[in-house]
């Protein structure tokens, strides 16, 4: 950066002084000439042995970009709940210890075997200690809400997949418009570097002829002029080189500190522009629409589940102790009572406060939504397919015209420099043709990129992005 700065410093103070002989002049061409290098070399090539095309930029974020990582820790988790979920189906098993000492034992009055009278008589009911280890287990047999876990288990899972593929879908149409917008700028830059140097002789051209009175001094003065323009042009396009990268790294989960290059082939994208418009917009293939269908799913079980509530829940449950008593601590664990139980049990809802009923009506309102938020998103779709459909098609016409104006252009400019060399026609002609070829080669470049990233809003309204 320090090398940019002073090589524009010093190109500054040449223009300042270049009117003083044909020696600076042809200095300053030698010096544009090696100057597009430096300055490009020190933006566009961080680090030579990391080199990406578009489809690595795209594999390497689908791997690192920091929302799919997320999306798909959520599928863990989902994954997860849903097994916590069903686990109830599971026998749950327990064990359970319990130790009394009774200083005063219980008093239970009993009728008196003795005399036949009615009368009781008090007698202890316990001994001083006991201590009772036990197992228990519990078997759900039937409950309408592990019954609701298990059948929506598969859609909870189907919806967390379907939050990593938007999220992948996202990131590749990210990362493309990212790399466009990083090699509209790098193609700018080569082409302001060719125009450049071509406006670099012009001044060199214009300076002699001007010293051997062939033009007048204002010839000399106005390719000065365009010269500097074109040099700003060139630095404000290889200074934004640095944020370009940046955003890419972004959309890819790259290490802001880590540097590479791009590898792409111009030629290549200008076969790759082309898009079937015959292909009929299918709804289904949206992500958000098959999100959409999703919830509509769960909510619908959420619906029966409501509905079936009125179920009774089944178990069955099994219970074994071995109970340890005795008068003294030290032979409490001398002698061992063993009792087990095994049983069912059921329990049924009778009267809930209406609350069943009224959450199988709230659930199918619900319903009701997802149906208006159909109709809403295929609205959405739709309009988003008509204005990107639109917006490739007038791309792919304004660069088909760009071309043909570029081609046309320096035509026009390499006559108008030779008839301006033969006197024919003043240097302002000269000038509105270098201005005509740098716009035209611009305007080519920038509508090759607008037709690719066009392409690609197409392909995502479409549902067809590849991943």
């Amino acid at each position: 950066m320090l090398l940019k700065g002073a090589m524009f410093k010093s190109l500054n103070g040449l223009l300042a002084v270049i009117g003083v002989g044909a020696v600076r002049a042809g200095l300053l061409f030698m010096l544009v000439m090696s100057a597009g290098d430096i300055c490009y070399g020190q933006n566009t090539a961080p680090d030579a042995n990391q080199t990406f095309t578009l489809q690595q930029c795209i594999d390497y974020a689908l791997k690192n970009q920091p929302g799919i990582r997320q999306a798909m820790l959520g599928a863990s988790i989902t994954k997860t709940t849903n097994y916590i979920n069903i686990s109830g189906w599971l026998p749950q098993v327990g064990g359970t210890a319990g130790f009394a000492y009774y200083p005063q034992p219980p008093v239970s009055l009993i009728a008196n075997p003795v005399i036949a009278n009615g009368s009781l008589v008090a007698e202890r009911s316990a001994v001083v200690t006991n201590f009772i280890p036990g197992l228990n287990a519990t078997q759900a047999i039937f409950t309408p809400t592990l019954l609701y876990s298990a059948l929506s288990a598969h859609l909870y899972n189907r919806a967390a997949q379907q939050v990593i593929d938007s999220s992948k879908i996202n990131v590749t149409v990210s990362v493309s418009k990212a790399f466009y917008n990083l090699l509209l700028n790098l193609e700018e830059i080569d082409v302001l570097k060719a125009d450049t140097v071509m406006l670099a002789r012009s001044v060199n051209d214009a300076y002699h002829q001007y010293l051997g009175g062939i033009v007048d001094i204002t010839d000399y003065q106005e390719a000065t002029i365009t010269f500097n323009n074109a040099l700003s042009q060139l630095k404000q396009a290889q200074d934004n080189v640095v944020p370009y990268y940046a955003a890419l790294k972004q959309a890819m989960g790259y290490q802001p500190q880590s540097n590479f290059n791009v590898s792409y082939d111009t030629s290549q994208m200008a076969k790759d522009i082309l898009l079937d418009t015959a292909q009929q917009l299918q709804y289904d293939k949206r992500i958000e629409f098959q999100q959409l269908e999703t919830a509509r799913a769960l909510q619908h079980k959420l619906t029966n589940y409501y509905e079936f509530n009125f179920l009774p829940s089944l178990g069955a449950y099994a219970n074994y102790n071995y109970e340890y008593e005795n008068n003294k601590i030290p032979g409490l664990l001398q002698t061992a009572y063993p009792n087990s139980i095994v049983g069912l049990s059921l329990n049924l809802p009778l009267f809930t406060g209406f609350s069943r009923i009224a959450n199988v009506h709230r659930s199918k309102l619900q319903e009701k939504l997802f149906d208006w938020g159909e109709q809403n998103l295929k609205s959405v779709i739709y309009t988003q397919y008509s204005q990107a459909l639109a917006n490739y098609n007038s791309n792919l016409f304004n660069l088909h015209a760009q071309q043909d104006n570029s081609a046309m252009a320096r035509k026009v400019f390499t006559i108008v420099e030779m008839q301006y060399k033969q006197g024919i026609v003043p240097y302002l002609n000269v000038i509105t043709a270098q201005s005509n070829l740098i716009s035209s080669e611009i305007g080519y470049i920038n509508a090759l990129f607008q037709v690719l990233s066009s392409k690609v809003d197409v392909e995502q309204a479409m549902g067809v992005i590849a991943y």
